[in-house]
């Protein structure tokens, strides 16, 4: 039996936009049409390899047959892939492939791929089609912007329609975005021009597909059927993932992104060779790419960004050449070519941080100081760590660093930062949980076949011995509820924020190259296959549920909105025995008092007040789920949106208050993403950071609140605080 390698994966661990690639072989310009797609005999044993896996109880957690029924969702979700909002694809392009379940059986069993990428290459000529039509509409007299018009953008429930509804759904669509940049004070030459080339890019990234991208968004349709964590890697996507959990890369350490056809950086990555050089800038565009010191150049002007970065990474000590154009330099101007040696690069921005955080003093206590760990993800290097070398990569050691310094500089308390974290390795769930905690069970898990097994801190050391918080919000999902579930069973910290996610199953990484015998190195990919549940210390699933805080901030997304809950083939909610386990404290008692102070402060905390409002106003949005077409009664929202910005910056320097970085950068300006300046928006990106988070302030306050009671009550903290800590032995 094939040995598998478990791993909690991450919901969505975001990879620098350099690492995200989606073909195999490069090209030197866009071609006008792509080549008709062709099933391949390596994709019909990667596809009854990745079957085998998903309907084998001994591996799948819960394996399906792939029957008509599941060949119906199959190709459901295949269509939905293609075109979820439904405005290329029409119902006759739909019905132009009878009996398609047992087409999408086939192709999966037999790796007959051939009726979806038929479906593949008429999505693309609708694509082509629908570019030329919007263009074409950017002749036409239909900006009049005087009526009650709307554009319902929110498709996601909507049938398949016909032409002729497309049509119309197109025309409001691009009467919106003209409207937008209307109000952005652009002008009508300068609209259409940014228009037409925003609908050229259709074709563009259509063409930018190949094979493998089909063939992986294909079998993501059967793998996506049978739980919505279960997924297919080819080699190149299973290489970003792995150096997304190590936090680490060979190459140049450069953020990419192809910018009218040309890959232009983005951002330097500190610490790495095109940093350290100081002869690149975010903004400068790379058009030539050399190996080695006399390597001959190639012209890498059209290529799809992931085979740029294939030539520039590469083992560390090696050298690359690169020919770049400097950002305030033509296009036709003549590149500069320099020379820099790849290095193994650390993606320090991802990795766990700690401040810290003052707070005044209250009704006569001392002033407090709270630390502050955010935590993005659950990373480790696992090829790192299997070397046995003792170096590696790794979120609890990172942790355990911030808190011996924490611990020395005698902070009052800790929170830990979890929001927006999608999980990561179970391992390092285990291990940063150890860090809070004596030793115990942290997690259970339950196999395919029903066998229960514990995963325990065994170390009996405690890195932080005093008052804890967690703050989570929707977006904490996997690991990161494995981590709060843990310290809400204990009793040992509070919880504080939205109830997460709700992703309570475990999965494997499967290197499918290591399944077949004889083969050639990455040939097949990888497959995250769901092999477990998880359950707390208490025997309660997370999963559907998520973790509830004892302590709740405002939601901006509802579970029917955002979460496991959600998805439509997710495991429901289940408990099992109780894992026995110590309980530090019981914060009941301390609650009513903690939430009563909450409320105070809150109500008078003009930021926190702010984003309450905000979340009130998103979720309006969302449920109206259409914008108007009406010019006068945008201005008067747009105006509106000004003024609130302005008062609130005014507001913030009138209270003393830290200023929003962005707030003078003024209202929308109707561009997408890759419109704007390269430059501007890597800095917008680091101000972003900088933003005022009342959020964090108020966990941290809310913590403080608890420290001050413990401090002021010693048979409560005798209730709430490990012994060692009791006895006195948390410095202060």
């Amino acid at each position: 039996m094939m040995k598998l390698r478990p791993t909690l994966l991450a919901l969505a661990l975001a990879a620098p936009i350099s690492l995200l690639a989606m073909a195999d072989s490069p090209r030197t310009q866009a071609p006008a049409t792509m080549q008709a797609l062709v099933p391949t005999q390596q994709q019909a044993d990667t596809s009854a390899i990745v079957h085998g896996l998903l309907s084998d109880s001994r591996y799948a957690y819960r394996p399906r047959v792939l029957d008509a029924s599941l060949g119906a969702e199959v190709w459901k979700r295949y269509l939905e892939a293609l075109d979820p909002s439904k405005v290329y694809l029409t119902q006759q392009d739909i019905a132009s492939v009878p009996d398609a379940p047992a087409k999408a059986v086939a192709a999966v069993k037999e790796g007959d791929y051939a009726p979806m990428y038929s479906v593949f290459d008429i999505y693309r000529k609708r694509v082509v089609e629908r570019s030329n039509y919007v263009r074409g509409l950017l002749k036409q007299d239909i900006f009049d912007f005087t009526g009650n018009d709307r554009y319902d953008y929110d498709r996601e429930d909507v049938a398949w329609s016909d032409a002729a509804a497309l049509d119309v759904q197109w025309k409001q669509s691009v009467r919106s975005d003209w409207l937008r940049l209307k109000l952005a004070g652009k002008q009508p030459d300068e609209i259409r021009k940014t228009l037409d080339k925003r609908y050229a890019n259709m074709v563009t990234m259509i063409d930018d597909l190949n094979a493998e991208d089909i063939f992986q968004t294909a079998l993501n349709a059967y793998t996506g059927s049978i739980d919505p964590h279960t997924d297919y890697f080819n080699p190149r996507a299973a290489e970003r993932f792995n150096q997304s959990m190590s936090l680490s890369l060979e190459g140049i350490g450069a953020q990419l992104q192809k910018r009218d056809d040309i890959v232009t950086i983005m951002e330097l990555i500190p610490g790495g060779p095109a940093a350290r050089s100081n002869l690149l800038k975010p903004g400068d565009r790379i058009v030539g790419v050399g190996q080695g010191e006399k390597g001959a150049m190639e012209d890498v002007i059209g290529w799809r960004i992931d085979d740029v970065v294939a030539k520039i990474k590469g083992a560390k000590g090696t050298v690359v050449q690169l020919d770049i154009l400097p950002a305030e330099m033509g296009i036709d101007a003549k590149p500069n070519r320099i020379q820099l040696t790849r290095d193994k690069v650390v993606l320090a921005d991802s990795k766990a941080k700690g401040e810290v955080i003052q707070l005044p003093g209250v009704d006569g206590a001392p002033a407090r100081r709270i630390g502050v760990i955010k935590v993005p993800a659950f990373y480790q290097d696992f090829d790192a760590r299997r070397s046995r070398n003792g170096d590696y990569v790794s979120v609890s050691r990172d942790v355990a660093e911030i808190l011996a310094k924490f611990n020395a500089d005698k902070l009052d308390g800790v929170v830990v930062d979890l929001r927006n974290n999608g999980g990561g390795s179970l391992d390092e769930a285990v291990n940063m949980t150890g860090l809070f905690i004596d030793k115990g069970p942290v997690v259970q898990e339950r196999q395919a076949g029903g066998r229960i097994t514990v995963r325990s801190d065994r170390d009996d050391s405690v890195q932080w011995e005093g008052p804890l918080a967690v703050l989570i919000n929707r977006a904490s999902a996997s690991a990161s509820e494995i981590f709060a579930g843990a310290i809400q069973d204990y009793g040992r910290g509070l919880i504080i924020g939205e109830t997460s996610f709700g992703k309570g199953t475990v999965q494997a990484m499967v290197d499918l190259d290591r399944v077949v015998p004889d083969r050639s190195q990455d040939q097949y990919g990888d497959v995250k296959l769901t092999v477990a549940e998880f359950f707390r210390p208490s025997g309660s699933s997370t999963q559907n549920k998520g973790v509830s805080p004892d302590i709740a901030f405002p939601a901006t997304l509802d579970a029917d909105e955002y979460g496991e809950s959600t998805y439509d083939n997710a495991l429901p909610w289940s408990k099992i025995d109780e894992a026995p386990h110590a309980t530090y404290g019981q914060f009941a008692g301390l609650l009513p008092e903690l939430k009563r102070l909450h409320d105070i402060r809150s109500a008078d905390d003009v930021e926190y007040q702010w984003r309450v409002e905000d979340a009130a106003e998103f979720r309006a949005q969302r449920e109206k789920k259409w914008i108007s077409l009406n010019e006068a009664e945008r201005r008067v929202e747009r105006d509106k949106e000004d003024a609130k910005r302005k008062f609130r910056q005014a507001e913030r320097k009138r209270l003393g208050l830290d200023l929003d970085p962005l707030a003078d950068d003024g209202a929308d300006d109707g561009l997408q993403y890759n419109e704007r300046d390269v430059a501007r928006e890597a800095e917008r990106e680091k101000l972003a950071d900088k933003a005022p988070d009342p959020l964090l302030r108020e966990a941290a306050a809310i913590l403080g609140d608890a420290a001050r009671m413990l401090d002021g009550d010693r048979a409560l903290a005798a209730q709430v605080l490990p012994k060692s800590t009791q006895a006195g032995n948390w410095a202060k």
